[in-house]
């Protein structure tokens, strides 16, 4: 911008924002060297604080061409300023880190965006500059765990999200329209996701505990793909198979209450009929998982080092191709069956998911196509599914030991379920 165009309360917080974003890195690189003797770093909390405040003011100075030519002369000169006093600084510190000189270049860069009017950005990219800064240690820390294959897993999740899920179109094809790449392909994201997460949190916390985190994140996602990641633990080493039923009844559990919290957002006047109805499985869920628990607690050791495959692509595409079936398997039902058909609809779709029938049901009890019994019947017919699928999943893929243990689990939920809905309703 023009200097002349330029008031003074503009300016002076124009610079102060600069200056705040000088303040807040040197503050972490003044403390990290507060030991040094004077004159022995390179650069501390003032000289971070004059560099934030440098290219604030060059970026209110000129405009067009000649203010880009101004903050790239400034830029060159912390670069040479450092440059030069590189060599000296590493042989004193006995280290060939560039860190400070990059995030001086940062400092230099933010206190430029501060001064265009994105002081907020600013100052907010400054604190995570200076928070990478100080969580060397434990960045480090983390990257010595890593194992060549975890690493590998970490990539491939990567490309499957960030590459491919973003070039797919969220729209409907194939029959009925039924096969949106785009959310399918986030489902193959997903069990995917939480078979890393499951072996990161088994790697970390042990296996039993990782397995419980495990179905408690898995459960707040998908508690059916978290089922199947857990029943692939269960599978690679039958010691853990009381425990991974544990966080199956604990991944249900959170089903349960997720779908409690989803009617009361979308349809408060549903909360009523439906709530309890689904809160008291969930209670019964977890109740169930707290019985496994210290069943298996006797029986299992607590430092089971589980041979659970990182990242199972093969498995997460088999997931994506069921729930493309199945929602080509709905719209069929629907077109065949009619309005009629929606309890049986309900019923195909819940045994891969159960929100979306829930949203549906619920939109469509907002619109009056869909009484209030009748919605909660639909609804409760999906989650019944959704067990009736993960106890296939616990039994063919983990094995019928560990499917008998979900088994018992679901069956006290169905018993407390149908109570609460003849009461209910009866």
């Amino acid at each position: 911008m023009n200097p002349s165009d330029l008031d003074l309360a503009q300016g002076a917080k124009a610079l102060g924002a600069a200056l705040a974003v000088g303040l807040m890195v040197g503050l972490e690189r003044g403390w990290r060297d507060r030991e040094l003797p004077e004159g022995g770093r390179v650069a501390g909390l003032r000289t971070f604080a004059l560099i934030g405040l440098l290219g604030g003011l060059l970026a209110l100075l000129g405009s067009g061409t000649g203010q880009q030519l101004l903050l790239a002369s400034g830029l060159l000169a912390v670069v040479l300023l450092f440059a030069v006093s590189f060599r000296r600084a590493s042989e004193a510190a006995g280290s060939l880190s560039i860190t400070t000189a990059v995030a001086a270049m940062a400092t230099f860069g933010l206190g430029a965006l501060a001064a265009h009017g994105h002081a907020v950005l600013a100052v907010g990219a400054a604190v995570v500059v200076a928070l990478l800064l100080d969580l060397k240690p434990e960045l480090h820390r983390w990257m010595r765990l890593i194992q060549p294959d975890e690493l590998n897993a970490i990539l491939q999740l990567g490309v499957l999200s960030a590459v491919v899920l973003p070039l797919l179109p969220d729209a409907g094809y194939g029959p009925y329209k039924a096969l949106n790449p785009y959310q399918l392909w986030l489902a193959v994201v997903l069990v995917a996701a939480l078979s890393l997460f499951g072996h990161a949190a088994m790697r970390l916390r042990g296996a039993r505990q990782g397995l419980l985190w495990m179905g408690l994140f898995g459960g707040l996602a998908s508690s059916t793909a978290a089922t199947l990641a857990l029943a692939r633990a269960a599978r690679a080493h039958t010691a853990i198979q009381g425990t991974a039923a544990a966080a199956i009844m604990l991944a249900s559990s959170v089903m349960f209450f997720r779908m409690a919290v989803l009617v009361v957002a979308l349809q408060p006047e549903l909360a009523a009929g439906i709530g309890l109805l689904l809160v008291l499985p969930g209670v019964t869920a977890l109740i169930a998982a707290a019985a496994l628990w210290r069943r298996g607690a006797a029986r299992e050791t607590a430092s089971i080092e589980a041979q659970v495959k990182v990242f199972d692509l093969p498995t997460a595409l088999g997931f994506g191709v069921v729930l493309g079936i199945v929602a080509v398997a709905i719209r069929a039902g629907k077109q065949v069956l009619g309005d009629a058909g929606i309890y049986g609809i309900a019923f195909i779709s819940g045994l891969a998911d159960v929100d979306a029938i829930l949203v549906s049901s619920v939109q469509m009890h907002e619109q009056g196509q869909l009484a209030a019994n009748a919605a909660t019947t639909a609804i409760l017919l999906a989650a019944g599914a959704n067990l009736v699928s993960k106890a296939a999943l616990a039994f063919g893929i983990g094995g019928a030991k560990l499917g008998w243990r979900v088994l018992s689990g679901f069956g006290a939920i169905a018993v407390v379920g149908a109570v609460g809905y003849g009461w209910q309703y009866g």
